[in-house]
């Protein structure tokens, strides 16, 4: 089965992690060295990231890059 990439889901998920981690969406931000607003506009799903971006909040998050794609 073909999955389809969905820039709501990307940040659904980057929220659901976020907020098990802990961290509010300005700690976090801060934390991976993003502003605050951008990080607001991946989790709504109004911005759509770069891979290095990606590969930031993956890291400030300690998941593997493919956490942030799977669908709940």
């Amino acid at each position: 089965m073909e999955q389809t990439f969905d820039i709501k889901m990307f940040g659904k998920n980057l929220r659901a992690l976020r907020k098990r981690k802990g961290f509010s969406q300005e700690g976090f931000a801060l934390h991976a060295g993003l502003d605050r607003t951008y990080v607001g506009g991946i989790e709504r799903g109004e911005r759509n990231p770069a891979l290095k971006t990606i590969l930031q909040l993956a890291k400030a998050l300690d998941v593997d890059v493919i956490q942030l794609f799977r669908s709940s």
